[in-house]
This record gives C-alpha cells, structure tokens and sequence, in this order.
C-alpha cells in the first residue's frame, strides 16, 4: 500500500510540475512580468531583481520541468525530492503572501493558460507538499526506470530541450498563444460585456490620519471619526467580482482622444505594438518606415502603439523620421497583447488575423 501511495505521488508531482513548467516556458516573459511584480515596492521592494526577472524566470521554469523529468525517471531521487520540497515551500510562502495581504491578483502558476487566485494557488501548493512529503518520507521506494547512461542521456536532453524551447519563444512568439489577443480573437467582441452579466460590488474605503498613523474606515464609519482625523485618500475594495471581459483595458488614444472603435472600424489595420519605445529593438525600428510605405500602399493603417510619454515619442520619431500615427495604450495591456517589442498585429474590422515577432517581420502576410 506504502508503495502504491509513493508511486502515484511521483507520477502526480513529476507531471504537475512539468505541465505547469512547460506552459511557463511557453511564456517566460510573461511569467517575467508576474515576478516583477513580486519585486515591485508594494509586494517585497526588492528592485534590484528587477533587472533580472527573465533571467531568474527562465531558471525556475527550466527547473521546474527538469525537476519533474528527474522524479519520473528516478534520476538521483534524494537531490531531486530535497530540490521539490524547497521549491514548493518557497512557491507556497509567496502564494500566501500574496493571498494574505492581497498585493498579486494572480501568481501565474499556469501562465495565462489557468488563472488561478493567489488562495488557490495557495491550495495547490499545499497539496503538492502534501504529496512531496510522501515522497520526501519515502525516498528508498523511488527506483529508477533506466540504467545510469539513459538516465544521464534523458536527464540532460531535458534541460537541452528545455533550454532551446526558452531560446525560440523569446526569439519568435510562443508554441501556444493563451493570451486573450490570440490570432482569430475579435477584441471589440471581447471586450463586450451581457446585459446580464453579474455586477461587481465595491466598498469605498477611506483613508485619514490620526494621530500621525494612517487608518482606514468604511462609509458607515464617517459620521463618527476622531477629533482632528485627516483625509488621505479613498480606494474602491472588490467586495465581489463581477463579470470582467477577457479583454477589458484596451484603448488606443491620439492626442488624447479615443481612437479604438474607429480602428476597429477600418478594415486593414497595421499595430505596431511597442509597450516601451525607450526598450524597442533599435534594428527593428529602423524596418519600420519602410514597412510603413509597403504597408499604406496596400490599403493599410499603420500605427505605433505604445505606453511611451510624449517625450520619448517626440524623441522617436525626430531619430527615424516617423510621421505615421502614435497611438496611447496602457504598457501593461500592450505586453499582454504580445511580448516583443516591437511586435506586428494585422486586424480586419478589429479582429486579429496575424502576429508576429520583430524577428519575423519578413513574414507579415500584408
């Protein structure tokens, strides 16, 4: 019976962890972008990893699924459980935290494939403890599958695989596109909401000083507030999730004015999508005004669209001599969109019909 529980606690972690390192891997950027915000101020204000979020990113996927490959196979069980059971107590203490001061939405364990909140991350990593304790209390059970020669072999064209799968979707788009910008998605049609869709109940918390310590009070609250309270400022506390589109902060602005329905209106439209002008690929921005010319003498509307200030946007197009459309839209949807930067969106009547890296602009289908 012993052995049965160990056996399929190996086979439960071993393709847990490799699915869910793999989907990450599909991603590394996007997984990237959770662990800055695990890095920013508001969560552990640890900036200096800012700079090597991919890096670190990378690593820990990479891990995760050779992990797993190792666990199956029977490779050196000892270090691979000891490697398991630290690696789920640190996702389980940043599940937590998040969970418990409320400070990441969505810890990314699945990428954009499964988005879970931080309590059933949390959950989950509980139970993977669980089994990994199993497995941990049951070392001498875990035998491996191969002789020693095949072992090393699978155990290092595991990390050669994973290494190379990294290499090709940050170079090109991923193998398998989760993201709610996906190639056939019509973005107006995804950012419409039912009429009978559940509404989202907010509470309006406010802030005030008393006695040099901020405070927090609910509305109710108001009437009765400390001699000498100060107000600081008022958020808006989800009390109950309503329905949220699957695309729902998506909005192209020119010289301040909303241009999105008018894009989506048009029936060949080019995005160059470019979350960060100051990051683009210098190479890539310099194809652009001649994609611009190829592009607008096939029907096209080109446009940059970027997060970028007016500053560096002037500084942009006065350095390459752009005087195509800059359009406005918030970094954090435009990395959501597509990870490069810049990358390439072609829409018809606002539906996406083709996506590619800056690598691959050679193959944009105008």
């Amino acid at each position: 019976m012993k052995n049965i529980i160990t056996q399929f606690s190996r086979l439960f972690v071993g393709i847990l962890f490799i699915i869910s390192g793999l989907i990450k891997l599909n991603d590394p950027l996007g997984f990237s972008y959770k662990l800055e915000e695990f890095f920013s101020e508001p969560v552990f204000n640890m900036p200096f990893f800012v700079p090597y979020s991919l890096a670190i990113a990378l690593f820990l996927v990479i891990l995760e699924v050779v992990l797993g490959v190792m666990l199956l196979i029977g490779y050196k069980s000892k270090y691979t459980i000891w490697s398991l059971l630290i690696l789920v107590v640190l996702f389980a203490f940043l599940t937590f935290y998040s969970a418990y001061f409320d400070v990441v939405k969505d810890c990314g364990c699945f990428g954009d494939a499964l988005h879970l909140i931080p309590w059933q991350s949390f959950t989950k990593d509980i139970v993977l403890l669980f089994f990994i304790l199993i497995l941990f209390f049951n070392q001498k059970l875990i035998k491996p599958l191969f002789s020693n020669t095949i072992q090393n072999i699978l155990a290092f064209a595991s990390v050669v695989l994973c290494c190379f799968m990294g290499y090709w979707v940050l170079n090109h788009l991923p193998l398998i596109d989760f993201r709610p910008y996906k190639v056939g998605t019509n973005i107006k049609t995804a950012m419409e909401i039912p009429d009978n869709a559940p509404k989202s109940v907010v509470e309006m918390v406010f802030i005030y000083n008393v006695n040099g310590v901020n405070k927090e009070f609910k509305e109710k609250d108001l009437m009765s507030l400390p001699v000498g309270a100060k107000f600081v400022d008022r958020k808006d506390k989800v009390i109950v999730q309503g329905y949220l589109p699957p695309i729902h902060d998506f909005k192209l602005e020119l010289n301040g004015n909303d241009n999105t329905q008018l894009i989506f209106s048009r029936e060949k439209s080019l995005l160059i999508v470019a979350y960060d002008l100051e990051k683009s690929n210098p190479g890539a921005l310099q194809k652009l005004d001649k994609l611009y010319k190829d592009a607008s003498a096939k029907g096209y509307y080109v446009a940059i669209v970027t997060g970028s200030s007016n500053d560096i946007i002037d500084s942009v197009k006065k350095k390459y001599g752009f005087t195509f459309d800059f359009l406005f839209c918030d970094a954090t949807a435009l990395k959501t969109v597509e990870r490069a930067n810049p990358s390439f969106v072609l829409l018809h009547y606002g539906n996406i019909t083709q996506k590619v890296h800056y690598n691959d602009i050679d193959e944009l289908r105008l």
